[in-house]
Order: structure tokens, then C-alpha cells, then sequence
């Protein structure tokens, strides 16, 4: 019998500026906004379903002020989890859920939990790679960058493993969720038009098929005021173990995106193409023992 699993991506947008509404204002009409399209995933008979990156609010990394930091809630045990735990039980339905985690005072992180179809916490994925680089991104001021490696969650329907947004654009870390078991790999994201657009249905689905698993990658549509960094494309897709999208959001549409993913597809595809038997890790040291400078020489990277 075929292993089959429902499969669901919800994006959506901010349309609450903090010029207007207090931050705790806007997460609660945010929950409150994701709790009804939950639903929709559950009428759809959905049994995973990822959340978009930082869901309940803005994506504040647009400006630098430390008022955002009001944000933050302990994963497990905050507020938000317990209300999404309540919705797993209630519909039967696993979840990746994006929150701005508190560790403690002061050492905050991008992190997703994990729940399980009868409300259990499984673990959490903490975003790895942290941009500062370009306007409107400023997440090295709220973010630490990750420290629980790249683990996968068993789930009742699959075996789930998370990248957050910037860490799409790193193999590596893609390349350790198939080594550690991966069926299905999730990317919330929050990306603009004119910036990485390119890159949207390039990148992922490549990790698609050098890992022989399925991605599911979300990204928020419209703008958000009062901030002018440019507009989410929306476009979210899950594609499968040969790098086709085989379910796609609209650019400017809050939605719930579903699709039926045949699990059996990844020993299809990993028994044409051996790419796990082949590789040849202990030609790769090089990628942690060095850096590259400009110029194009190495240097010896710090322990």
C-alpha cells in the first residue's frame, strides 16, 4: 500500500502596523487569523502543515528596535505553542510552527517548533544562518544563530525536518536533514519580490533532488507597514524528490496550499540516482578546515 501523506503550507499576511496597534494587539489578531486558516487546512484534510516564518506578527526585521523583543515566548511552554498544541489535538493534525523563542533574557532565536498529531511537543529546529546584509534584514540584532543541528522529527505521518528562509540558500545544512532521515523538509520564509524571487523555485527544489526528499516552502504575501523594503512574492510550493512543483500558492492570495505526497516516491528517486552511496565525505573536509579571502586564497579557519 502506498504511503501517502496531506500535506499543507499556510501564507498569509500582516495587514496590523505597530504605528496603529500594540505588538501584543497584533500577535493576537495574527493567531486569531492562523487559527481559521487552520481550520481551512483541517477541512481539507490536511495531516502536516507548516506555518510561515515568524507567523504571528510582522516581519520586524525590517527595522532595528528593541520593542520587537516583547515578541518572544519560551518554546515549549510559551502561550503560542500551547494554543497550536490545543489545534493539533483538536484536528488530529501535525504542525510546524515558526516563533520568536526566548531562551532568556537577553539570548533570543528564529526558531520552529514541532507538534505531533495528538498535541505532543517533538523538539524544535533554531535557524542556523542569521543575514545582515541587505535593507530591511536586520536579523543579527534580534537573532542568535542556531544551535540544535539539524534534527528530524518523527511524526505520526512522516519524518520532518525544518530549514528557516536564509538557510535555503546553504546546501549543507540541506544535505544533513536527508542524512538524518528526512522525508519532508520545511522552509517558512519571509523574502521580497526584486531580491531572491530568482532563487524561489531554484534553489529548494535542487535540495530536492540532491537529497531525494520533498520540500515544502512557504513565503508571506503583500506589504507590511509602515516599512518600504518591498513586497512578499507569496509562491509557495511543495516539490517533490525530482525538483517538480507539484502545488504552488498564488503571488498575492492568503491561502492554504495542500497537496498528497507519495512518500514512496523517495526510494523511487534515491534508487535511480545514488547520490547518497557516492558521496565521498572525507574528500570534503576542506569546507570547515578553511575560509576563503578575497583574492582567492585560503586561510586556515579559527577553531
Amino acid at each position: 500500500m502506498a504511503r501517502s501523506v496531506r500535506c499543507g503550507l499556510i501564507q498569509a499576511r500582516c495587514e496590523w502596523s505597530p504605528e496603529k496597534y500594540s505588538l501584543a494587539d497584533i500577535r493576537e489578531r495574527m493567531i486569531v487569523k492562523h487559527e481559521k486558516l487552520i481550520g481551512e487546512a483541517a477541512k481539507k484534510k490536511t495531516q502536516i502543515l507548516c506555518l510561515q516564518e515568524l507567523f504571528y506578527g510582522p516581519y520586524f526585521c525590517a527595522e532595528q528596535d528593541t520593542k520587537w523583543y516583547e515578541l518572544t515566548e519560551e518554546v515549549p511552554g510559551g502561550k503560542t505553542i500551547e494554543r497550536m498544541q490545543k489545534l493539533a489535538r483538536q484536528y488530529d493534525m501535525a504542525m510546524v510552527v515558526p516563533i520568536y523563542e526566548k531562551e532568556m533574557s537577553g539570548l533570543f532565536y528564529n526558531t520552529a517548533a514541532v507538534i505531533d498529531t495528538d498535541g505532543k511537543y517533538l523538539g524544535k529546529y533554531r535557524k542556523h544562518h542569521i543575514p545582515h546584509c541587505h535593507p530591511g534584514f536586520w536579523e543579527k540584532f534580534y537573532f542568535t544563530p542556531g544551535n540544535t543541528g539539524y534534527p528530524v522529527f518523527e511524526t505520526r505521518h512522516g519524518r520532518v525536518g525544518v530549514y528557516i528562509c536564509y538557510d535555503r540558500h546553504f546546501p549543507e545544512g540541506a544535505r544533513i536533514l536527508g542524512l538524518n532521515g528526512a522525508e519532508i523538509v520545511f522552509n517558512p520564509s519571509a523574502t521580497v519580490a526584486g531580491l531572491s524571487e530568482y532563487l524561489w523555485e531554484l534553489e529548494q527544489p535542487a535540495h530536492a533532488v540532491a537529497n531525494g526528499y520533498f520540500v515544502g516552502a512557504i513565503n508571506r504575501v503583500g506589504t507590511e507597514l509602515p516599512w518600504k523594503m518591498g513586497e512578499f512574492y507569496g509562491k509557495s510550493y511543495f516539490c517533490n524528490p525530482r525538483g517538480k512543483i507539484v502545488a504552488q500558492g498564488s503571488r498575492d492570495k492568503e491561502e492554504v496550499i495542500v497537496a498528497e505526497l507519495c512518500l514512496d516516491e523517495i526510494d523511487q528517486v534515491r534508487q535511480t540516482w545514488q547520490f547518497f552511496r557516492d558521496r565521498r565525505p572525507e574528500s570534503y573536509g576542506e569546507i570547515t578546515r578553511t575560509v576563503a579571502v578575497p583574492g582567492g586564497r585560503k586561510t586556515e579557519a579559527a577553531d
